[in-house]
């Protein structure tokens, strides 16, 4: 991975396709995947605002996007998803880093996360804590791990 830029203004819908492709990744089917896209679609208005980054490789190509939300007086780590070939390879890992770097220079002192199942343990990696199950913001019924991450651990203050 080469690094993480802000996105670009006219890449929402690009940036939505990989949030798609990441997450169908996953083995969800196509009745869930329709569901799911309202909650996975990045905003130009997100992008104007300075909330959405973007991972690119060594050639420039976009292999993973984050973008930090608001939730009340709190961050929310609103979208976070990798390319399905990038996964592995420590995209995640500097996406995550870059949205705290982000969410603390906006001066937020947490970051909630609405957590996939499947990026449960990548969140408590990072050092996330569980707070609760929540009901998932895209699939009635469903339920998903809710997170919180200190801002302000291991910041000078």
């Amino acid at each position: 991975m080469a690094g993480v830029r802000p996105a670009r203004a006219g890449e929402a819908k690009s940036l939505t396709a990989l949030c798609l492709r990441s997450k169908a990744h996953w083995g969800y089917d196509a009745d869930f995947m329709r569901l799911c896209v309202p909650s996975l679609t990045v905003k130009e208005e997100s992008i104007a605002e300075g909330r959405v980054l973007v991972a690119i490789d060594a050639d420039g190509r976009t292999i993973g996007t984050v973008s930090v939300g608001r939730d009340g007086d709190d961050a929310e780590l609103a979208l976070m998803f990798v390319d399905p070939a990038a996964i592995g390879g420590g995209t995640g890992r500097t996406l995550f880093e870059a949205a705290v770097t982000l969410a603390r220079g906006l001066g937020y002192r947490r970051m909630t996360i609405l957590a996939d199942v499947n990026a449960a343990s990548f969140y408590e990696r990072m050092g996330a804590r569980f707070l609760r199950n929540e009901p998932s913001d895209a699939i009635p019924g469903r339920v998903l791990p809710f997170y919180e991450y200190d801002l302000t651990a291991g910041v000078e203050p």
